[in-house]
């Protein structure tokens, strides 16, 4: 995978695809910032050492050449995975692309938006409700090991500015919580089963005054599911079940909501 950028982008399409062959490995050979010809040739060394699938975001189209001729010589599959969607925007808008090496991660305001919703989302995690929460967009509650930051990260490197609440059965909802008006305020769930898979990786790496036998019990795990479904209908609050669903499902899950007005 070659770019002349961070190569973010590659690695997600390589990544996506590779994810249809559970019969195959995907070893990976990840080259960013190319940008020369020099570091053109070290990287098709590198291929001709270590054959295989070659897929590339340059957006100069001399290197890019350069890469399909190598490849072409060697006997390599190659591809360049913008330049379709490329051809198609330059069709369909009628002027030919600006193609600036990186243009997606310019400082623009967007980027500024994401870097501010991400120290808002550090700043407000599991729990630290200071009297700012209106200006979250999103507050997520759920009991222990219902992926609450790890999404809640996701959806501020997306500029979502979001907060995260355990839900602890015996411990009210924060009256500040109930009270906003701004903040879309979604209740994260799972199987009893799920969470205490989950569990037990935390169990193995807690301190030996960690009261395991609790945090694992499944009937517990019942009752705090039971508890926090309470909670989210008493206050017309969405749920959404993580059991089968990856992070990034569970953020854009979060996102429909929003776009839907809940």
């Amino acid at each position: 995978m070659i770019s002349d950028a961070t190569g973010e982008t590659l690695i997600a399409a390589g990544r996506a695809v590779a994810a249809q062959y559970a019969h195959a490995r995907a070893i990976e050979h990840v080259y960013p910032l190319v940008r020369t010809e020099k570091q053109i040739k070290k990287v098709l060394e590198g291929i001709d050492a270590e054959p295989g699938i070659v897929l590339y975001t340059i957006i100069d189209q001399r290197l890019a050449a350069i890469i399909d001729d190598n490849c072409a010589a060697i006997g390599v599959p190659c591809v360049s995975v913008l330049e379709p969607v490329v051809t198609l925007f330059q069709s369909y808008l009628g002027a030919p692309a600006g193609r600036r090496v990186g243009a997606q991660h310019v400082l623009n305001a967007e980027y500024f938006k994401r870097i501010d919703a991400l120290n808002f989302t550090m700043e407000h995690d599991d729990g630290q409700l200071p009297p700012d929460i209106e200006e979250a967009d999103v507050v997520l509650i759920g009991i222990s090991r219902t992926s609450k930051t790890p999404t809640s990260i996701y959806l501020a490197n997306r500029g979502i500015k979001t907060v995260n609440v355990p839900i602890v059965i015996g411990v009210p909802i924060p009256e500040v919580l109930v009270n906003c008006q701004r903040p879309l305020i979604v209740g994260l769930v799972a199987s009893a089963e799920r969470i205490s898979q989950v569990r037990q990786h935390r169990v193995l790496g807690a301190a030996l005054s960690f009261d395991a036998d609790h945090y694992l019990d499944r009937a517990n795990i019942i009752e705090e599911l039971t508890y926090a479904r309470q909670i989210c209908h008493r206050h017309n609050w969405p749920m959404i079940d993580v059991s089968r669903r990856s992070i990034e499902e569970t953020a854009a899950a979060v996102l429909a909501l929003r776009s839907q007005g809940r």
